[in-house]
Formats: C-alpha cells, sequence, structure tokens
C-alpha cells in the first residue's frame, strides 16, 4: 500500500483510505460482524486511515470503530466530523454560526467522539458541512484551534458542502484547516480548478469522498436496479438519475476498451486512479462493507498509475448536473 502526507505536517497515510458511513446501516442492511472483519482486513492489507462521523447511523460507525481497533495493534488515524446544530444543510447565507457551531456545542461534540471512539485526542476533527457566511468570521475553526492546543484534536478539517465546495479555498490559503474533505470523481472534476491546486499550494491535506459516485462507477447498477428502503443511494439516484449515470458509465467502460486497458484495470480501478492522479490528493476513502471489497479496493493502489494519455482523455467525463442531494 502506497502512502501520502496528510498536510505538510501530518502523518503519512495509506493512499486508500477506509469509508465508515456504510457501517452505520445506511446502505442498507450492515452486520457489525462483517464491518469488523472488513476493518481489520483494511489494516492488514495496509489502510491506517478511516473516516468517519456521528451521523452514520447515529454513532454507530463510530462505535463500531473502536471496537474493532481495540484487536489492533498498527497505528490507525481515524478522522471523524462534527454536524451542525439543527438547521438547513448546508448552512444557508443567512445562518449564524452561533447558531450552529456555538464554542460550548463544539466543546461538547468533541467529546462525545472522544467518548465514542474511546480516545483521549482525535486524529482528525472535521467539521461536517460550512458556508462560505463564516469565511470572514470563522470563529468555530478557531475554537478547534484551542481544542488542539488543549491536546483533544490533532488535525482540524472541513468537509465541503457538495453545493459550494470552492468556499474552503479561502480557509486553506487563511491557514485555518489542516485537512479538507472534497469530492473529486471522474464525473465531478470541479475539485481540480482551484481546491486541489490551492491544496498543494498551502500543504492542506486532502481526503478525497465519492470517488466511486456512490458505487455507480464500480459498474454494478442497471438502469432498473432497486435500492433498499434503507438505502440513501434511493434517493441520490432517484428519477432518472440512474438511468442518465448508467448511460455514462457506459461511456468510460467504452474508453477503457479503446485504450485496450480492459484486461488491466476494472472501472473502479480506473475511477480510484483518476481520484488519485492529482498530487495534492492525500487518500481516496472508499465505503468497504465486507472483506471482498477490501480485497479489491485496496489492490488499486499496487497497480500501475493510468497512462497520461489515458487520464487525459477521461477528463471528458466531467459531468456538470447539479448537485443531486436535498430537492433535487
Amino acid at each position: 500500500m502506497k502512502t501520502r502526507k496528510l498536510s505538510s505536517g501530518g502523518p503519512r497515510v495509506s493512499e486508500i483510505g477506509f469509508g465508515g458511513w456504510p457501517l452505520g446501516g445506511q446502505w442498507g442492511e450492515q452486520s457489525d460482524d462483517d464491518s469488523i472483519a472488513a476493518l481489520h482486513e483494511a489494516v492488514a492489507r495496509g489502510v491506517n486511515i478511516i473516516d468517519t462521523a456521528p451521523g452514520y447511523g447515529d454513532g454507530r460507525s463510530e462505535r463500531v470503530i473502536a471496537e474493532a481497533l481495540t484487536a489492533v495493534d498498527a497505528p490507525v488515524i481515524v478522522a471523524t466530523k462534527t454536524p451542525p446544530l439543527a438547521g438547513p444543510w448546508p448552512p444557508s447565507p443567512y445562518c449564524r454560526w452561533q447558531d450552529r457551531y456555538s464554542a460550548a456545542y463544539l466543546r461538547e461534540n468533541v467529546d462525545q467522539r472522544l467518548g465514542n471512539l474511546c480516545v483521549d485526542c482525535l486524529d482528525v476533527l472535521q467539521l461536517h458541512t460550512w458556508t462560505r457566511a463564516w469565511n470572514d468570521d470563522p470563529q468555530p475553526l478557531l475554537v478547534l484551534r484551542q481544542l488542539k492546543d488543549e491536546g483533544k484534536i490533532k488535525l482540524i478539517g472541513v468537509s465541503t458542502p457538495e453545493q459550494d465546495q470552492n468556499c474552503v479555498v479561502q480557509l486553506m490559503r487563511d491557514g485555518l484547516v489542516d485537512v479538507v474533505q472534497v469530492i473529486f470523481n471522474l464525473f465531478d472534476q470541479e475539485a481540480a480548478a482551484q481546491i486541489l491546486p490551492v491544496a498543494e499550494e498551502t500543504g492542506t491535506g486532502v481526503i478525497v469522498r465519492v470517488a466511486l459516485d456512490e458505487g455507480s462507477l464500480t459498474g454494478k447498477f442497471s438502469k432498473d436496479h432497486q435500492f433498499t428502503a434503507d438505502d440513501f443511494r434511493g434517493s441520490y439516484f432517484a428519477g432518472d438519475r440512474l438511468s442518465r449515470t448508467v448511460d455514462r458509465v457506459a461511456a468510460v467502460k467504452s474508453d477503457l476498451d479503446e485504450f485496450g486497458l480492459a484486461d488491466d484495470y476494472t472501472l473502479t480501478d480506473v475511477a480510484i486512479k483518476f481520484a488519485l492522479s492529482h498530487p495534492a490528493v492525500s487518500t481516496v476513502i472508499v465505503g468497504m462493507r465486507n472483506t471482498n471489497h477490501v480485497k479489491a479496493n485496496t489492490a488499486v493502489s499496487d497497480k500501475a498509475d493510468l497512462p497520461l494519455e489515458f487520464l487525459t482523455h477521461l477528463r471528458r467525463h466531467h459531468w456538470c448536473r447539479g448537485v443531486w442531494y436535498t430537492d433535487k
């Protein structure tokens, strides 16, 4: 497993990270035993960074990770998150940080994260969303800096709101974050315009999420695929979204065949390698629900980088489809 730096002053992390959202049960029924087995397999294969959040099953993902790591001797970095208090998601331009991320709330929530993960200090604490409206008065991040000085947090980050990922550019330039978590995949390449270059310029660590477009870029979905009621992807791919996406995935597969690379890479390999292709990226987190997922996804790190001509050709799949989340 290859490793990269997580921020200029941070640790080296595996370039394939473990995405902990499915462990909370929101990608369909999930056994804790399967989750723990997957986590152990991942660590055995060199994965040393896990991403989670309290919103993944009301803390279930965090607690399962904590349980799994009791049987692990190797050092593992856990990146978790603090969500804002109740209100619009993402926060609207009219939200006050005092109502969403007050100092008292942040301190209480960090203590909850420490308790769920059974640690004295959080490796990475990310605010789970943000709004550009707070950039000129970023008090929540200053509170996290105080908690960092007190030894409760090692690295501070922000997970970008899908509707305005570029809101973190100013935060990076102002030195307010050690890490940003962004969407970057074959269909959403906007981060390459400014976020990734600025991260490289400032030494900010980059955690890439949604590299497989919530599973579509594995090629496993057909146009008539039915998601279970407890799988959030039923909403993500609502209406004609799945049908349109399947056609786009087929075009990626066609490129793989055209370049004669289908024997060397699967669609999943291509999607992950594309997300890793920018030098600013520290790690790509992938949801892994069982040991088979782990074996397939971690093996991508040891494969050769995509040929430059093919990589450049893949850029044509950038898709300005808007944001497929609430009310879209």
